[in-house]
């Protein structure tokens, strides 16, 4: 695969302490970038910060802060920007939602997403940076337990395509692309998920696990998206992101 050098860039990553993430920033630092790790809580960056033996710039903030979008764009200039940041849904049928749980993914998933990727348009980020953003495989095939968080994840990956057309219009040489990961029981939200609708059809969560097939771990998620990050084979776009790989979605 022809690829390009990470090792002396920068990538920042929102989200960076669970989950995907976490796996993310560990493998873009393993890949040679600087890695700036941006989440709400310091105690879980001052670990990863641990974990990669001081090597990494910890920012405790809201990614779905304007300001906090603008300033560290404007500061850090990443070559790679990983979206990631997301709040967990309830998990509850549509009736037993409310307005504010059913909407909570569009006030934070889609709010950080729209906020990140309007900046690295207007500074601009520099030609041939990536801006990934982390959408989810419910944005094609639904999630009835989760509220408003299927049309959030399918919102970043149309804005995401929206940012990649106007990258394109301007010829600011940005790439825009999506992931879409395969539900997995091997983070801590896929396996709420996993419960909740193992309850639902009133089944064991093992038997849910085992219907679901080969599961897609957190590591597998961070090396593809560094390969992501670092390949110039990758065409901008939406990827399907399953146990078996990457997939260009039409």
């Amino acid at each position: 695969m022809a690829g390009t050098e990470l090792s002396g860039t920068t990538a920042l990553v929102t989200g960076a302490t669970r989950g995907f993430g976490r796996s993310i920033a560990v493998a873009l630092h393993d890949a040679g970038a600087d890695v700036v790790a941006v989440a709400r809580n310091a105690e879980q960056l001052g670990r990863l910060r641990a974990d990669l033996g001081g090597s990494l710039t910890i920012v405790a903030a809201d990614a779905a802060d304007p300001v906090v979008a603008g300033s560290l764009v404007e500061r850090h200039r990443p070559k790679t920007l990983v979206l990631n940041a997301g709040a967990p849904p309830l998990m509850r049928p549509l009736q037993h939602q409310t307005w504010q749980t059913f909407s909570r993914n569009w006030e934070v998933d889609v709010q950080q997403a729209f906020h990140w990727i309007r900046e690295a348009l207007l500074l601009p980020l520099a030609p041939q940076s990536t801006v990934i953003s982390m959408s989810s495989g419910a944005a094609l095939f639904g999630s009835p337990l989760s509220g408003g968080y299927a049309g959030a994840k399918a919102a970043i990956r149309f804005m995401s395509g929206y940012a990649a057309d106007e990258s394109s219009r301007a010829g600011l040489d940005i790439r825009f692309v999506s992931v879409l990961p395969k539900l997995t029981p091997t983070t801590e939200l896929g396996a709420m998920a996993v419960a909740a609708y193992a309850q639902r059809d009133g089944i064991a969560v093992d038997e849910a696990v085992r219907r679901l097939g080969p599961a897609l771990g957190p590591e597998e998620v961070g090396k593809h998206i560094a390969g992501l990050a670092s390949s110039t084979d990758h065409a901008p776009g939406a990827y399907l992101l399953t146990p078996d790989g990457l997939s260009l979605l039409p």
